[in-house]
């Protein structure tokens, strides 16, 4: 299903998915409550009925379902038969390597046969003249992550449902799990000072190693580059104070310091545990990299805004 409209207040935007299989199990939301109970529903009544193809439907959250939105939204819900199997895979496979837009004509009771074209929409889905046109993945910030210590382990986990593609770094082969999720790369240095001129510009750093000698030097490489959204590294307001002076001494200018994070995570969460952690540092690079793409205020302007001792 994909919200494909939306007037007034709605509980998720237009672009929405998720996909609901035959015994009502699901993956995604299109804002929960009961607008999507009853698109659930919907969708399996029309498997049960062996329908295929588009079926579009609208809903006024308030009158139809007695939600406090009050807005109007229309979803379009789309039967997949097994014979497309093969084509979600790939799309899907393609989905986790950036975005990309499909075209598909709608014809009545017959499965949507998409093809990828060159689309660059003001929507992420249209449908004009019978011509479906879909703008499925989203471009995931490049994120250097140093250290695989709990706390790194656990920022790493929080951040592998998160639109960031994180390069895993630390000086510990055996320090990196067996398995992780498929946005991380792990990368084993002896000295991961030298992975920091390699960060594509516009990304972000996040310094939590085992090492503060460690910690000071890569700041400093990353600092010094000027070119990037976010450098942060954990620790307490006395260990800031201490690598500042440092690097100040070393000739990193005030303009540079003053775009160290430290601490790091957002104010109200005091927790010392790694996963509270990492969800709160989490949230600070969300915030971060949404009021970069909307270039509302500056960079850092949030983020060190009350962080906790981390």
């Amino acid at each position: 299903m994909t919200i494909s409209q939306v007037r007034g207040s709605a509980p998720r935007e237009v672009g929405a998915r998720m996909v609901v299989r035959s015994d009502g199990a699901f993956n995604g939301t299109i804002g929960g409550g009961a607008l999507e109970y009853d698109v659930i529903r919907q969708a399996c009544a029309l498997m049960d009925k062996k329908a295929v193809g588009l079926h579009v439907h609208t809903f006024s959250l308030g009158p139809d379902l007695g939600q406090c939105c009050g807005g109007w939204v229309e979803i379009f819900i789309e039967i997949v038969p097994s014979v497309l199997k093969d084509l979600s895979k790939k799309l899907a496979k393609l989905e986790e390597e950036g975005p990309f837009a499909t075209r598909a004509v709608i014809r009545f009771e017959e499965p949507v046969q998409r093809e990828i074209f060159d689309w660059s929409p003001p929507h992420p889905v249209a449908l004009e003249n019978g011509i479906l046109k879909e703008h499925f993945g989203q471009t995931a910030s490049p994120l250097a992550l140093f250290g695989a210590g709990h706390v790194g382990r656990a920022l790493m986990l929080a951040l592998a449902p998160l639109p960031f593609r994180v390069s895993w770094v630390d000086t510990r082969r055996d320090y990196f799990p067996s398995h992780v999720p498929s946005n991380v790369s792990c990368i084993h240095l002896k000295d991961p000072v030298n992975a920091v001129a390699s960060v594509p510009s516009g990304a972000y750093v996040v310094v939590m190693t085992h090492d503060h000698a460690l910690d000071q030097r890569l700041v400093d490489a990353a600092l010094r580059r000027g070119d990037l959204a976010y450098v942060g590294m954990i620790g307490s307001k006395t260990k800031k104070a201490r690598v500042l002076s440092r690097l100040r001494s070393a000739g990193v200018t005030n303009e540079q310091l003053n775009r160290l994070v430290c601490p790091i995570g957002i104010s109200g969460i005091t927790s010392k545990q790694p996963p509270q952690i990492a969800a709160s540092v989490a949230a600070q690079l969300l915030m971060v990299r949404d009021q970069n793409e909307s270039k509302e205020r500056s960079n850092f302007a949030l983020a060190k805004s009350g962080s906790p001792d981390h």
